[in-house]
């Protein structure tokens, strides 16, 4: 069964999430990615924690599929087969410190003179220039400088997300941006430059509170899990201690809330709930009388009622329920992946296609595939044994 990027290779001088996350959906497709680690040490992602049978859950997470290459960049010989392994490729991604690929002859200009056809990804916090291109980026200090804080959280404490957001928006948008540059170099036969900052990938998601912040407008408060500007629209506690997230949209559901779920017909025509803007302005008032009724009642009872009425709602998982899904279950978005600590669950990629299966192959060890690449690029094992004695592998 034939894959979309079967056939493509990707060489990838990648750590932490953003490169990672994208290059993993590229191999989820078919591609062929060779990640380049550190002799010894590798991605430092490996070391983030060990929560997977001694796997980092971040690495597991972005690194499946792939094939890992330890190489010490610093020396002449490791470089060398970088060098060749990038004349093979279609796809080069780093994100490696700002200007650190250019040092090594991998800037972009200096590659398409070499190879027309490679399309060249680099990812970074700002962008390749700016005033802010050497800055540190980590996730958090993206979500800073995008404005992210600004909106999420409580009116008196402002939260950073419980993932590391802008990385994957830049993986996001650098993984999108490859498969658009491949599709141009079908009709043109040329390779592309994509320069993916995070800060501009987060400032693309942030798009609606700019909108409602325009010309000079207050911006969208901080509400917690509430809805910032939509009433009754987030948590509410059940009297077993569940949450329950629930959302209206219009007065035919507020009406039907009433009667259905609070079971009290008569709210619906009261003057203080009587709107969105009214339910908003009243929000506190509206919020003990729906707990009241809640507390009465089991968080599966809310749901039930929640269901009859036609209101849009969802039980508040934690990891453990989200592990056991049920709709992720029924649609049998489970798979086995391998590993260096054994098989381990994984969700398929999002987008179920009747044309292929993506990709699930093991996630690597450090170095695991170094000498099979070494051999394939054609060195003998006199020359692979030196770049180990040497430390280059």
């Amino acid at each position: 069964m034939t894959r979309p990027l079967d056939g493509i290779t990707v060489v990838s001088l990648e750590h932490a999430i953003a490169a990672p996350f994208c290059t993993r959906q590229l191999a989820d497709l078919g591609a062929r990615v060779i990640k380049i680690e550190r002799p010894g040490m590798g991605d430092f992602a490996r070391a983030y924690d060990s929560r997977v049978k001694g796997l980092a859950s971040h690495f597991v997470w972005t690194n499946r599929s792939k094939e890992s290459l330890t190489l010490d960049l610093k020396q002449p010989g490791a470089l060398a087969v970088l060098w060749q392994l990038v004349a093979r490729a279609d796809v080069l991604v780093q994100n490696l410190a700002p200007g650190a690929a250019a040092r090594m002859g991998l800037g972009y200009d200096a590659l398409r003179q070499q190879h027309p056809r490679l399309v060249v990804c680099d990812i970074s916090g700002y962008g390749e220039d700016g005033p802010y291109r050497d800055k540190k980026a980590y996730d958090l200090l993206i979500q800073s400088e995008a404005g992210f804080l600004s909106v999420t959280g409580t009116p008196e404490d402002p939260s950073k997300a419980g993932i590391s957001v802008a990385d994957i928006a830049a993986g996001m948008y650098a993984y999108t941006s490859i498969l658009s540059a491949l599709l141009l170099r079908d009709k043109t036969g040329e390779g592309s430059h994509v320069d993916v900052s995070m800060l501009e990938s987060l400032a693309e998601w942030m798009s609606f509170p700019l909108y409602y912040a325009f010309d000079g407008a207050a911006p969208p408060p901080r509400a917690g899990a509430s809805h910032a500007s939509i009433y009754p629209y987030g948590p509410f506690q059940a009297g077993d201690g569940g949450t329950v997230m629930l959302g209206l949209q219009n007065e035919r559901e507020w009406k039907a809330f009433c009667e259905g779920v609070l079971q009290d017909a008569s709210l619906a025509a009261d003057p203080r709930f009587a709107s969105n803007a009214a339910r908003n302005e009243h929000r506190d008032e509206l919020r003990a009388l729906i707990l009241a009724t809640f507390a009465g009642l089991a968080t599966q009872d809310v749901l039930d009622r929640l269901e009859q009425a036609q209101i849009a709602n969802a039980r508040m998982n934690d990891m453990a329920g989200l592990w056991a899904h049920p709709q992720l279950a029924a649609r049998q978005r489970w798979r086995q992946v391998q590993s260096p600590a054994g098989a381990l669950p994984a969700l398929l990629p999002p987008g179920r296609t009747d044309r292929f299966e993506h990709r699930m192959d093991p996630v690597p060890a450090i170095g695991e595939h170094t000498d099979a690449i070494l051999r394939e690029l054609g060195l003998a094992e006199a020359e692979i044994a030196g770049l180990r004695h040497s430390g280059a592998i």
